[in-house]
């Protein structure tokens, strides 16, 4: 039976998606198709905070597996709303680079930008640390697929000194060349879940039993763990794509065994202040252990006061 891979219709997306495609080709033995879905946040214009939200690349294409209009589908894990979806389940692929990546002209890193230099983000995570690390640039707000927003700084026609992007989705499309600067994480924090893919398939599709291999073939431990610990902490600050919230967790090895590290950061989006807090776990608690850390992680960002820097909400429902 043919598997249908739902995706949105960028280059990014497409790409992403295929890649997933041919691995569960190969897992499966089964044909495996592309589906294009047209979400929201592919139409509407403007800043995404504006336009809905994380959910508006996400909202489309989980009714169409609702709808059983395809089989399973592929996200950047960073656009999935924290709160899970009735009937759905997710997969984390093993993560690729998290880091946010400077692509400037004539080679230049965030270091030696000239005082003044325009420097193009749609995200106001990534404007607002900017801010922190350079408060002499002048940070634009931009939107556009990766070509559209490389080419305002590296084209003929650029009308910026550099943009940021995520390291992952250059990667994805062969464009790193483009990179002048992969920004430290501990510099800029990424976004939760930057670098990792959200698998999601219907609850019955377990009871498929080459498929539920497949999908645990798939699944990557110590990205799951990092992924669960980063979206607790989202969900607890009730923070979204409009916040300047940044969380990045890791598996790290040491001489009393591994550890799963969650560093984070919330600033004032005009870059004037940040509180930042980090604390780790025993992975070999899992989900729960690792929820647990993002949920205490987002409390003492609480305490030191990031609701009064972010637009946040300490109720901890999540949306």
């Amino acid at each position: 039976m043919t598997i249908r891979v739902g995706t949105r219709g960028s280059t990014l997306a497409t790409t992403q998606s295929g890649q997933v495609a041919e691995r569960l080709a190969v897992l499966t033995g089964r044909e495996v198709d592309l589906v294009r879905i047209r979400t929201d946040g592919d139409v509407l214009t403007g800043p995404l905070s504006q336009m809905g939200g994380t959910g508006v690349f996400v909202t489309a294409i989980r009714q169409a597996l609702l709808d059983d209009r395809c089989d399973v589908a592929v996200h950047s894990l960073k656009d999935l709303p924290t709160t899970p979806a009735p009937g759905l389940r997710v997969v984390t692929p093993a993560r690729v680079d998290p880091r946010d990546a400077l692509c400037a002209r004539d080679g230049l890193t965030l270091a030696t930008l000239p005082t003044g230099a325009k420097v193009g983000t749609g995200s106001p995570r990534r404007a607002a640390q900017l801010r922190l690390a350079r408060p002499d640039l002048e940070i634009v707000d931009i939107r556009g697929n990766v070509d559209t927003r490389l080419a305002r700084a590296t084209g003929p026609d650029a009308d910026l000194d550099a943009v940021v992007l995520a390291a992952a989705g250059l990667a994805r499309i062969g464009r790193t060349a483009a990179v002048t600067d992969l920004l430290d994480p501990t510099l800029l924090v990424p976004a939760p879940g930057q670098g990792a893919l959200a698998v999601e398939v219907r609850d019955e599709a377990f009871d498929d039993p080459g498929l539920a291999e497949a999908l645990g073939a798939l699944d990557d431990r110590s990205t799951r763990l990092a992924v669960t610990a980063e979206r607790a902490l989202l969900r607890r600050l009730e923070a979204g794509c409009s916040a300047p919230v940044g969380a990045h967790a890791t598996v790290e090895s040491g001489a009393h065994g591994d550890r799963l590290v969650l560093r984070s950061v919330v600033a004032r989006v005009d870059g004037g202040a940040s509180v930042r807090r980090e604390d780790e776990t025993d992975p070999a608690g899992g989900d729960d252990a690792a929820t647990a850390l993002g949920v205490r992680v987002a409390d003492g960002l609480l305490a030191a006061g990031a609701a009064d820097l972010a637009p946040l909400r300490e109720t901890g429902a999540g949306a």
